[in-house]
Formats: structure tokens, sequence, C-alpha cells
């Protein structure tokens, strides 16, 4: 039972735990990108996803997915492995990616960010809301991590959560945790530290043990 801020008491929805994965394009909102230029890189974003997730062997069609304007937003099942998410997805998605930008002008073109964490859910009428939503999306909003777009070849910068670094990637026979790099995070009332990759373009293994990002 929970207060409703209005001294009645109301039941309130289970949390449940979910995987939470956000991407946003790099410089969407800029001067030079029109209308129609954006209309066409967000349709060609769904079907990158759209691509990835099916490569991946994920359906995502039995994730929660919601727009974000510059981005999506999306909850994928507790019974969906996670390991497939930062081992196969990411590649997939640097791919899809790059097929779109050869067929498109610069201004329709799409470099992303991505940002992996889990936690509990609670869902309501309007939506959902966690601790674990707001800190995906920190991570995703931190400079180092787009500073790591920025200066990279790539189409794609992946920043996972120190709690899914710990308990996906360490652990991961697909990948080598030494190619991802930490960088120290600090959004809002969130301070913690991110650990990056580049799916298309990987940091040398002596690098990414050497250090935080500056």
């Amino acid at each position: 039972m929970c207060d409703d801020g209005r001294g009645r008491r109301t039941h309130a929805r289970a949390a449940v735990h979910r995987t939470v994965l956000v991407v946003d394009v790099e410089e969407y909102g800029q001067a030079w990108r029109t209308t129609p230029h954006r209309l066409a890189l967000r349709e060609g974003l769904d079907r990158a996803l759209r691509r990835a997730f099916d490569d991946t062997g994920v359906a995502l069609a039995d994730c929660r997915v919601e727009d974000c304007g510059d981005g999506a937003f999306i909850l994928v099942p507790a019974q969906i492995p996670k390991g497939p998410l930062v081992e196969s997805l990411p590649y997939a998605l640097a791919d899809a990616l790059r097929q779109h930008n050869k067929s498109h002008p610069a201004e329709e073109r799409i470099r992303l960010r991505m940002a992996l964490h889990a936690g509990e859910v609670a869902f309501d009428d309007r939506g959902v809301t966690a601790p674990a939503i707001n800190k995906a999306f920190r991570l995703l909003e931190a400079q180092p991590v787009k500073r790591e777009l920025r200066t990279s070849p790539g189409v794609l910068v992946v920043v996972t959560s120190e709690w899914f670094f710990d308990e996906v990637v360490r652990h991961s026979c697909a990948i080598d945790p030494a190619t991802f790099r930490p960088v120290a995070v600090e959004v809002k009332e969130t301070v913690t530290t991110g650990w990056v990759c580049r799916p298309d373009h990987p940091y040398p293994a002596e690098l990414a043990a050497s250090g935080f990002a500056s």
C-alpha cells in the first residue's frame, strides 16, 4: 500500500526487472538539419534498430519502445538474456547505421550513443519510472561519453553502467572486457562510472585498461 499524497492508501503495481536500453542521435538538433532531414533520420533509426534486434535474435515487439524524438528508450523483458544486448546488438546496430549512412546525404546520417543498465521498473497509467531509467539517461548524457563519440571515426559508442559491466560484460565469453574504457559520469544528481566501448572502432586493450578517459 502507498499514500497517494491526499492521505488515501492505494495499491501500487509491483516493480519488475527490466534491461534499460537508451539511444540518442548525435547533433540531432543542429540547424543544418531540416525537418525533412530529421524525418528521414528518424525513419532510418527505427529501421536500423529493428534490423539490429532481428539480427541479434531479440524480438523488438516483445520490448516496450518509446520514441524520444532524437532517440529511443527500450525496456527489455527480464526473460531475455542480457548478454546479446552487449555482445551482438551493438555490432549489428553499427552495421545497420553504416548501411543507412551510405545511402543518405550528410544531413540524414546517424551517429549514435547507446546506454545499457538494468533494474526494477515501476509501471503506472502514464508510463514507467525507476532509478535505473534515470541512470541510463544520465549515462547517455555524460560529456565524456559524448566526447568519445565525437572523436571516434565510428558511428556508435556504447556506455554501460558499473552494474552491467560487472555482472554481464566481465563474465562474457563473446567480448573482451579489456576493450571497454571507464569514464567519469557527473550529470545532475548522478555521480558514477560508466564503461564505454566503440563496437565499430574498438579501443586497443592496453589503452582501455590504462584508466579513466580524460
